[in-house]
């Protein structure tokens, strides 16, 4: 049959709804979502060479396993609710989910502090599925670095991040050495059995065998069936040796448990720019936007980051095999407007040096007859940093680098997601 190893196939889960106890706690999966197909969570290996050392040698010889690190780049081109509540709840920190009709409405906020002394944000787990049965790998204590949702003209809501992991890995891959005769015709593994519920895919869930005839030198081994037992037996044609006992190395996907069990796919409404209300210049007062000018057909695009600038340390204690502390470097958000230069108010703002708010709002379907799947992103209080003016064609345009101040009542910024899930981050 072959391994499916198309890219189409990979699955994404997460702890959206809880967060992690402490790090490098795992915590139980409850949510499938999409992303972008190049959106793959991987380890970071911190390897060192021995190039400064006098080893009597003119090239290096020796490398150096300093524990790793794990990464996700995720986006999604069609961003759905979750997948803005799930990273900016995990990106910001605070999250107050309360009912809104047969939904819930999630206010994320910037935690104030940190969530204990190892971790300045909360931590989610993640399992990557690569294909359809390459493999399974659990990843310990996500941290959600920075996020950057884009809406743009005549596209649907754009999200992406950087996500940061300490490198704790749990892979669904097996590898297990046993001895057996060198002109063995099956092995049979200690205790588990093969995943697959058919013969071909148990086959095809054995990924090599080799064996050592002569120590040191590791010969291919041919295999040709795996039983569904627990332990397996695996048929194998004989590597030609003796009877005399050799080290047979079987790598194997076991039979799934626990956390290699994925959580069903949650499916939302993405949300487009065209049903996006953008308010520049008004103000919020805890409850509404009030005021300001509705900005339409000049918006050419607005995008949003958030940057924690934060750090995954190794720190004693940590055991030298992956990261157990999480340090935010400074909080910072900007924005960047591109728009169509129709009149001069970005101009004054620039020359009175003032502040203003900025409001954007976008929509989905209905959830239920009254509430829209729907993200809200307010600012309670801005700045423009410069806002060139340019030429687009034969028409004229203005950008705008904005950086969001932290308001003394309302903080920095405030997204309000409403869907279906009971919450994020809690």
């Amino acid at each position: 049959m072959g391994r499916d190893f198309m890219a189409s196939n990979n699955v994404i889960a997460v702890s959206a709804k809880l967060r992690e106890t402490a790090i490098n706690t795992e915590q139980t999966l409850d949510t499938t979502m999409l992303w972008n197909m190049a959106s793959l969570i991987d380890i970071d290996p911190r390897r060192q060479n021995n190039d400064n050392e006098a080893h009597g040698k003119e090239e290096v010889d020796t490398i150096y396993d300093r524990g790793k690190l794990s990464m996700w780049p995720a986006a999604h081109d069609m961003a759905q609710p979750q997948n803005i509540a799930f990273l900016m709840g995990y990106g910001m920190g605070n999250v107050v989910s309360t009912t809104l009709g047969a939904g819930k409405k999630h206010v994320i906020t910037p935690i104030a502090g940190s969530v204990d002394s190892n971790r300045d944000n909360p931590s989610f787990t993640a399992v990557q599925r690569y294909g359809n049965q390459v493999a399974k790998r659990r990843f310990a204590s996500m941290f959600v670095d920075s996020v950057t949702t884009n809406f743009s003209r005549d596209s649907f809501v754009k999200i992406s991040a950087s996500v940061k992991g300490t490198g704790k890995i749990t892979d669904n891959v097996i590898r297990e050495t046993l001895s057996a005769a060198g002109n063995a015709v099956s092995l049979t593994l200690t205790a588990n059995g093969v995943q697959g519920a058919d013969a071909a895919t148990r086959l095809d869930n054995v990924h090599r065998i080799r064996v050592q005839l002569t120590p040191g030198v590791y010969t291919e081994v041919a295999y040709s069936a795996v039983s569904d037992a627990a332990p397996a037996v695996i048929t194998i044609t004989s590597p030609g040796g003796t009877v005399t006992p050799v080290s047979y190395e079987i790598l194997y996907i076991a039979t799934e448990t626990t956390w290699m069990t994925l959580p069903a796919r949650v499916n939302e409404s993405p949300l487009e720019m065209a049903s996006t209300i953008f308010n520049v210049g008004g103000t919020w007062n805890g409850t509404t936007f009030q005021g300001g000018r509705s900005l339409t057909s000049e918006i050419k695009s607005l995008e949003h980051t958030l940057n924690n600038n934060g750090e995954v340390q190794f720190v004693p204690g940590a055991g030298g095999q992956y990261g157990n502390r999480y340090m935010r470097g400074g909080r910072m958000q900007t924005i960047k407007l591109d728009r169509e230069f129709r009149e001069f108010i970005m101009q004054r703002h620039i020359i009175d040096n003032d502040t203003f708010g900025l409001y954007v709002k976008a929509m989905g379907a209905l959830y239920d007859a009254t509430y829209y799947y729907q993200a809200e992103y307010i600012f309670p209080r801005c700045a423009l940093l410069k806002a060139p003016i340019s030429v687009d064609g034969k028409r004229l345009a203005e950008a705008g680098d904005i950086q969001v101040l932290q308001d003394d009542t309302y903080g920095s910024a405030i997204i309000i997601v409403q869907n279906l899930q009971a919450s994020y981050a809690a």
